[in-house]
């Protein structure tokens, strides 16, 4: 066999329109095995760098010359400006007859590549289950990532070997479970960050300097163990919820009431409201799991629950209160026009 990717058989013509985090180092990750990046659309100076790093001699080119150029079109543009885009681009006759057009946005499928099928390509929607820092060091982070593949039957085993091709595990996901799935991950990934960030705001107001340092070992074990409970779950075992520790899986209803009581004073010091309101959420979910697992008797889940009870949701907008530092944009964007310039896409 041939240590030649480039001459396997079988190899495309890549054109990555949006060199953002996820499109530049898809792009290359292709490029990776053996297929040829004949075009990226890059906007902005920070997509054009990139584009520059992960996908050296790849020509920059407005969009429908990448398009025109290209057998495999690879779409990593924000969500909102996919179907304006696979639109505007039918619209102007750019789609080509078995042209294989593939798009990374987690929240949709392929009927958004409705007006492109009608010009008969063959559509896919492959969604990475990861974060993107935009660098090379994405590329050894794919081997093994599951990428959600959506595709009409007759062509999802193409979208399956591209996955395949570039490392990871493809995950056959329906067309209208899109949404739920997506939504599953940015509600894992992206909640667990704020979880992080209130919880390193409690420590930083209690004297600890570095509550980074202080929660990796905590909360690495903790995730670690959900997560490895959940895949030795099987069909009806309790899962995640088994990993649990700390006062509601014990039954200390008084250590619950203090947390509520210090926390809502530090809501009352700071305006970090969303501190106690995010503990009560999801301390009332865990009573709930726990008591459905069978892990908690239900007086100790009924304590904790009392304990709770006098929590207020935290207002929708804070206005600026000191509830900690606020994240620089949304890491999930790549930014505004079709370039994904600063940041990417929907990284979950």
């Amino acid at each position: 066999m041939s240590a030649d990717p480039a001459s396997r058989p079988g190899r495309l013509g890549v054109g990555v329109i949006g060199a953002g985090r996820v499109g530049a180092v898809l792009g290359s990750a292709l490029r990776g095995a053996g297929h040829p990046v004949v075009g990226v659309s890059a906007v902005s100076q920070e997509s054009r760098e990139r584009a520059a790093m992960l996908l050296p001699g790849v020509p920059v080119l407005e969009v429908p010359e990448v398009v025109r150029r290209a057998e495999l079109v690879l779409l990593a543009v924000p969500d909102d400006a996919l179907e304006p885009l696979v639109r505007g681009l039918a619209e102007t006759g750019a789609w080509q007859a078995g042209q294989i057009v593939a798009h990374t946005s987690g929240r949709f499928g392929t009927a958004v590549l409705a007006p492109a099928r009608a010009a008969g390509v063959i559509p896919l929607a492959l969604h990475p289950a990861m974060t993107f820092t935009g660098t090379s060091l994405d590329l050894s982070r794919l081997v093994g990532c599951a990428f959600a593949v959506t595709a009409p039957g007759p062509v999802l085993p193409i979208g399956q070997a591209l996955v395949v091709e570039i490392g990871g595990e493809p995950v056959v996901v329906g067309e209208e479970q899109r949404p739920l799935y997506h939504a599953g991950l940015a509600h894992g990934a992206n909640h667990l960050v704020v979880l992080v960030a209130q919880a390193a705001q409690a420590l930083r107001a209690a004297g600890v300097e570095e509550p980074g340092h202080v929660l990796r070992p905590l909360l690495e074990a903790a995730l670690d163990g959900a997560l490895r409970a959940e895949d030795a779950a099987g069909d009806g075992g309790p899962g995640a919820i088994s990993a649990l520790t700390g006062p509601v899986r014990r039954g200390d209803a008084g250590t619950v009431a203090d947390h509520v009581a210090v926390l809502t004073a530090l809501g009352a010091t700071t305006g970090a409201v969303d501190v106690v309101a995010g503990y009560g959420a999801l301390s009332r979910a865990a009573t709930a799991r726990a008591l459905g697992a069978g892990l908690v008797r239900p007086e100790a889940a009924r304590d904790a629950l009392d304990a709770l009870a006098g929590i207020k949701s935290a207002p929708t907008a804070l206005h600026g209160e000191d509830h900690g530092s606020p994240p620089p944009g949304d890491p999930g964007r790549d930014g505004p026009g079709q370039d994904g310039g600063t940041p990417p896409q929907e990284d979950a």
